[in-house]
């Protein structure tokens, strides 16, 4: 099966110093890629900046910064998926104006104005051609099930795995994580903790089934 991923950060530019992003380091991608190439799958990974190691036998690593660079990277890489998992915490918003010199402080507060980005997981939601299956990640704060049903819903998953972000061993950073999968059909498989390789194998399994 051809398998593509994304994982990790972007990185949003306000000047030649400073940028937007998040607390995301890639680890559950990372561990969903590695998964995948010793399931025998055919492995893709879009990877935004982050200080990991590539798994070994990956058929191409492709590396972004940018949310616009992620989202173009997995609309050329689509169409030939079998199976992708999206996993990346892709910025929501960029700075609507990059300043090419460095911002000075100044005497109170200073305004930064945002603007959207792409959401790609509804843009490759509606590529979806039969037969392609699309699974997506929900790291939440609060009402995890029903942001994540309701996710899966809007963005046209076939699954999407949830977790709660804020609480010990689950979640940004962490080696272990807390998940619950959620699928098309309303079926829920509860994987409990563990650390992020173990629960990357059985993610790639049930996947996986799909086809």
């Amino acid at each position: 099966m051809k398998v593509l991923i994304n994982a990790g950060p972007t990185r949003e530019s306000i000047d030649p110093v400073r940028f937007i992003t998040n607390h995301s380091t890639g680890k559950m991608g990372y561990a969903l890629a590695a998964a995948a190439v010793s399931a025998g799958h055919e492995v893709t990974l879009v990877s935004g900046p982050v200080a990991l190691t590539p798994p070994a036998g990956l058929k191409k690593l492709i590396r972004i910064v940018t949310a616009a660079e992620m989202a173009e990277a997995m609309k050329q890489a689509f169409p030939a998926a079998d199976l992708t998992i999206l996993c990346a915490a892709v910025a929501d918003y960029r700075p609507k104006f990059y300043s090419s010199s460095k911002l000075k402080k100044q005497d109170g507060g200073m305004m930064l104005e945002l603007e959207r980005t792409e959401d790609i997981a509804l843009t490759l939601g509606q590529l979806k051609k039969p037969g392609q299956l699309l699974a997506g990640f929900a790291a939440e704060t609060d009402d995890v099930e029903q942001n994540a049903r309701k996710k899966l819903t809007e963005k046209k998953f076939d699954w999407i795995a949830a977790n709660r972000v804020g609480i010990p061993g689950s979640g940004f950073g962490s080696d272990t994580n807390i998940v619950k999968v959620y699928a098309a059909d309303g079926s829920m498989i509860d994987l409990g903790s563990g650390l992020k390789t173990e629960l990357a194998d059985r993610l790639i399994r049930i996947f996986a089934a799909g086809k």
